[in-house]
């Protein structure tokens, strides 16, 4: 994965939808991607603004929403346990990037899950 950021690079994500049988873990790989491409996207691009960086986790969040129907044809959902963990991974990417004041509802603003 190699990411510049130190934090990010060493951080484990979606923990909690590793540790829950219900999701089957090559979906979730998918959402890992979908979080690691967004931190990717940030140390390019360098968003300055609080504006900038929610283009970024709203396209993030429509991948993430394209997911749905894979999680469905392996008998999951993105559902209250996933939502929690996701959100937790994008307020850690924020943080991680210099956005501690980011409005989490704001990031994720286009989920459907």
């Amino acid at each position: 994965m190699s990411l510049d950021n130190p934090t990010m690079d060493d951080h484990v994500f979606l923990q909690g939808m590793y540790a829950d049988d219900y999701f089957p873990d090559e979906v979730v790989d998918l959402c890992k991607d979908v979080l690691i491409d967004l931190c990717r996207q940030i140390e390019q691009q360098q968003p300055a603004t609080l504006e900038a960086l929610y283009v970024l986790s709203h396209a993030a969040t429509e991948r993430l929403n394209a997911l749905q129907d894979t999680f469905e044809a392996h008998g999951s959902e993105l559902e209250t346990a996933a939502r929690d963990a996701l959100a937790e991974d994008f307020s850690w990417i924020a943080s991680a990037y210099g956005f501690a004041e980011a409005d989490l509802e704001e990031m994720m603003a286009p989920r459907e899950w």
